[in-house]
């Protein structure tokens, strides 16, 4: 008896598992949803970028809880009915505290009838951290650029006025002390304080000035050997008297080996700098502990300097406030350059230094930094024997 063999032929996927198969396919994310704004459909990366959900409002809700886009149903509606695109970008915070940035295309499907209404829509996402950040640096260093051209005109132009400025504000001042005294009449009080300000906001000036100039300066800073902790006895001494307006105590925890690093000028300006802001965020008065200690033996020891104080702490993206003109300070208080200076410096020694949040509140500054050894500098100086 002979037997029959049925062949049976591959099934042919319709037009609409073919569309499903090329959603799944694509790199970016997709979201397709009807007009009642469920979701129907989500292909592999929506899935991974975007919180699992029925409906599509609450879904941008749950991603965008910071976003100034809160009436996402309605925005959804325009854009179904009316067939309006929308593209917008959302920050999205992760679990771990990272942010990233996710470009929504919010897209209405062709309509069904005559009527012209829309059959639903299509929600596309992608993932733009890396180009987000690539632009902000982009327009970063374009503002350098543009700064950095103006700056050797901007002290040229302004210092040498300023200067004569700040010299007839201290002999007013000076003036006035002396006449008092010779007329028989008690100081003027008001006039002494509105001199007193205006040499304040003409040294607030120059101090702008400065900072523009450190931050575009090209030569390297000067070679020159010191010791950590007489370092940081320096720079609390010359910010003593701004501490002590301010009620803030600074504490001292010292290595017991003074060590020795090199560009001790360029050190000694960044701990400066970040006792002036541990102390500016504490405007009722805290404490400052600052402790160096070596990490590391032999060729890799470090010394590290932290600077913790009690003061208002950091924002939540620590990273920014290295940023150049970035500033917590109050309008007119900062000029946002103190720590990308303070940064550029210390990497200019070999070294890094680090933000920390503290807590419940507070700030902690980490300064790491090669130690110098003469020996060991020597040696590598010497000529070698063949």
């Amino acid at each position: 008896m002979a037997r029959t063999h049925t062949s049976t032929a591959p099934h042919a996927p319709s037009a609409g598992e073919t569309a499903l198969l090329a959603i799944d396919a694509l790199p970016a994310g997709v979201v397709v949803f009807d007009r009642t704004l469920q979701v129907v459909h989500r292909n592999e990366t929506a899935r991974r970028l975007l919180p699992d959900l029925p409906s599509v409002p609450e879904l941008l809700s749950r991603m965008a809880s910071q976003s100034s886009y809160e009436e996402w149903r309605t925005e959804l509606r325009r854009v179904v009915d009316q067939r309006r695109p929308r593209r917008m970008d959302l920050t999205v915070a992760g679990e771990d505290g990272s942010q990233s940035v996710y470009q929504i295309d919010l897209l209405s499907l062709r309509p069904l009838d005559r009527s012209g209404a829309g059959a639903g829509g299509v929600l596309c996402v992608e993932d733009v951290t890396s180009r987000a950040t690539l632009e902000r640096r982009l327009a970063v260093s374009e503002r350098l650029a543009a700064v950095g051209k103006l700056a050797a005109r901007v002290a040229h132009e302004l210092n040498n006025p300023l200067d004569g400025v700040m010299r007839y504000i201290n002999l007013a001042i000076r003036r006035l002390e002396q006449m008092a005294p010779a007329r028989g009449q008690p100081l003027d009080a008001s006039l002494r304080r509105y001199l007193e300000n205006a040499q304040a906001g003409t040294a607030r000036m120059s101090e702008i000035i400065l900072g523009l100039l450190e931050f575009y300066r090209s030569a390297p800073p000067a070679f020159e050997q010191a010791t950590v902790n007489k370092i940081v006895e320096d720079a609390v001494t010359a910010m003593e008297a701004r501490a002590h307006d301010s009620k803030v105590t600074v504490v001292c925890h010292f290595h017991p080996t003074d060590t020795p690093v090199v560009r001790g000028s360029s050190i000694f300006q960044v701990f400066c700098n970040l006792i002036k802001n541990a102390i500016d965020a504490m405007p009722d008065g805290g404490t400052l502990t600052i402790t160096t200690r070596i990490d590391g033996r032999d060729e890799a020891a470090r010394c590290v300097v932290t600077f913790c104080d009690t003061g208002l702490g950091l924002p939540e993206d620590v990273q920014k406030i290295f940023e150049p003109f970035f500033t917590t300070k109050a309008p007119g208080k900062g000029t946002g350059l103190g720590l990308a200076v303070c940064r550029e410096l210390i990497e200019k020694c070999g070294g890094t230094i680090e933000a920390r949040r503290g807590n419940p509140r507070g700030a902690e500054m980490i300064v790491s930094i090669p130690v110098h050894d003469p020996r060991r500098a020597s040696r590598s100086l010497s000529p070698r024997s063949t």
